[in-house]
């Protein structure tokens, strides 16, 4: 990932001017880096490796966004509306 693109997913979730550990920008950097293998394992159908790293990004953000729905439902919806999420 390159960093204009991970500065940018940062930026938009972020929840104060030095955030960058909160469970919102854990889910927008996995959302970023998902989005980009998905990219590339549509021109790389045989790559496994990828695939297993890509199934591995996909169940720990699923695993973020159910901890914050069950903290605080108000950041989840918001977070699933700003990245588009379904």
């Amino acid at each position: 990932m390159d960093a204009g693109r991970k500065v940018e997913s940062i930026k938009l979730v972020r929840r104060h001017e030095h955030d960058t550990g909160s469970t919102e920008v854990q889910v927008a950097l996995l959302s970023s880096r998902i989005k980009h293998l998905e990219k590339h394992l549509t021109a790389n159908t045989k790559d496994h490796s990828t695939r297993r790293g890509l199934i591995k990004m996909v169940s720990y953000r699923k695993r973020l966004l159910k901890y914050l729905h069950r903290e605080d439902a108000g950041r989840f919806v918001t977070l699933k509306k700003q990245l588009e999420l379904r």
